[in-house]
């Protein structure tokens, strides 16, 4: 195993989100324009093998989380083949998937047989009509019957449900997700809506703080803290009966940039160490060019090491990235 991969800041690195494609099948307000974006040509993602190779030297450098993202990762052709690969791997110690849910139960039991072990789902909301509103498309049945489908495979836990707070949209489905999480296996987690719109139209006040978000569950339940796992996003609780359990994730208004171990690939390969990093570093032309693997460890090293100590926003001065969620990887 190769030397710790480690920042400039003196944080370890161990989990790293990889988009595999830039491609969406939703159009969700805070992510896409209605119309789409350009997409990439197929030739410029990285391949399967291609990242399977940079998640093995990654692994080898002490990053053993693996998250597959996109755009969503499962409209890309036969995803299982790359979870396959990845799985193989002896230092990937976890490995997960992003997804809207919208063609999980189609796929589900090809990526768990292929050794997926956890997932998310972006989930919104759970009125049909403000679903459609919100993702502009009518698939909330759709998505629903990819978590029934994940549950029942109980070699994937947890199975996490992430909805983005709006303000003006989600006051009104709060109560709805703290009675989901109730009354299904799921762990809910509210995310605080981050300026990473390819619409570029996000502002503080559009921002629904978690604090509100907590309070209006707390109208009608006791919650009990659980405390944030180290290198974990959510500040978890559970309600005082003992059933369910939320998690708040507030990247704008409690920012854990602190012991911040994550890095993420986009789907071309340019390796970015922040969500909001206004650089990027290339290693799909490298790995193109013949590169060996000592020479792709120092070049991660080199732009790891120049990793943000923080994000800048809320703060004057900060600058959006060119890049939307879609773009990036979630």
């Amino acid at each position: 195993m190769s030397e710790q991969l480690v920042d400039g800041h003196g944080r370890p690195i161990g989990d790293v989100r990889i988009s595999v494609t830039d491609r969406c099948n939703f159009r969700c307000q805070y992510c896409m324009p209605a119309e789409g974006l350009p997409w990439l040509e197929r030739e410029a993602l990285l391949s399967y093998e291609e990242i399977a190779r940079l998640v093995g030297i990654l692994s080898e450098m002490g990053v053993h989380d693996v998250r597959l993202t996109g755009g969503e990762p499962l409209v890309r052709k036969e995803l299982w083949n790359l979870v396959e690969l990845l799985s193989a791997l002896p230092d990937v110690h976890d490995l997960s998937l992003t997804t809207n849910g919208f063609l999980l139960d189609k796929q589900v039991g090809k990526l768990v047989a292929a050794g997926l072990r956890r997932v998310n789902v972006s989930l919104d909301s759970l009125a049909a009509d403000r679903f459609f509103h919100l993702t502009r498309r009518d698939a909330l049945h759709r998505v629903l019957a990819g978590l029934e489908a994940a549950q029942a495979h109980p070699e994937l836990r947890p199975i996490k449900v992430n909805a983005v707070a709006i303000r003006g949209f989600t006051e009104d489905e709060v109560l709805r997700f703290a009675e989901f999480a109730r009354e299904q296996p799921y762990e809910v987690r509210f995310i605080e809506f981050m300026p990473l719109d390819a619409d570029q139209a996000w502002s503080a006040d559009k921002v629904l703080p978690n604090a509100e978000v907590k309070a209006i569950v707390e109208t009608r339940y006791e919650l009990v803290p659980l405390g944030r796992e180290r290198h974990g996003t959510a500040r978890r609780y559970a309600f005082a009966d003992g059933k369910g359990e939320l998690g708040f994730i507030s990247p704008v208004t409690q920012p854990f940039c602190g012991d911040c171990n994550r890095i993420r690939l986009t789907a071309e390969g340019m390796l970015r160490t922040c969500l909001f990093s206004m650089n990027e570093t290339d290693l799909r032309g490298p790995l193109r060019e013949g590169a060996s693997d000592d020479e792709v460890v120092e070049i991660i090293r080199a732009a790891v090491w120049r990793k943000e100590l923080k994000h800048h926003v809320g703060e004057p001065g900060f600058i959006q990235p060119a890049r939307s969620m879609s773009r990036i990887g979630g």
